[in-house]
């Protein structure tokens, strides 16, 4: 059964690993809005996503003639789930925090579905107290964080931070639609 998506897209390493899983989902037929930030367009080009996804890609969190309403609002109310990949640390204290400046952090708060965070980040920050508190606090609000894994981290290093591979992210969403 197809399902309608909003995969939103951080500013990490790990963003070109949402393009695989924007791919497999569309593959199986399921409907996906990609969502991507500022950082993440630094990362991988919004023509990746739009190409995989058969739809335009959302950077701006302002009414347009495409979502008159607004895309935080529309989008919100359109998907079934959201799954932010890779989740940044900013991208989680927004989340935990509520704050809401920018077209992701404004999803995050609209939207009333299960939302999954796929956390990527290098293991100095992942190991952050603070960090470790947003994650607590958003499984609290009910987010369904994924990952992350241990191993190769851009910067070098091998250690926790890794964002889990698209094929399980996979495995979680089509579980979350049941």
């Amino acid at each position: 059964m197809a399902h309608e998506l909003v995969i939103a897209v951080g500013g990490g390493v790990a963003a070109y690993k949402s393009a695989a899983l924007v791919s497999k989902l569309a593959q199986r037929g399921h409907f996906v809005t990609v969502v991507m930030t500022p950082a993440a367009r630094r990362f991988v080009g919004s023509a990746t996503f739009a190409a995989l996804s058969g739809r335009p890609v959302v950077t701006s969190m302002w009414a347009s003639e495409t979502y008159p309403l607004g895309p935080h609002i529309e989008l919100a109310r359109a998907a079934e789930l959201l799954c932010v990949a890779p989740a940044t640390a900013n991208i989680l204290a927004q989340a935990a925090h509520g704050s809401a400046d920018d077209l992701l952090s404004t999803l995050l708060l609209s939207f009333t579905g299960p939302a999954v965070l796929a956390p990527a980040m290098n293991s100095e920050m992942w190991s952050k107290s603070s960090v470790q508190r947003n994650v607590e606090q958003c499984r609290a609000d009910g987010f369904h964080i994924v990952g992350p894994d241990n191993g190769w981290l851009s910067c070098r290093d091998q250690g926790a931070g890794r964002m889990v591979e698209p094929e399980t992210l996979l495995v979680e969403i089509e579980k979350l639609l049941g």
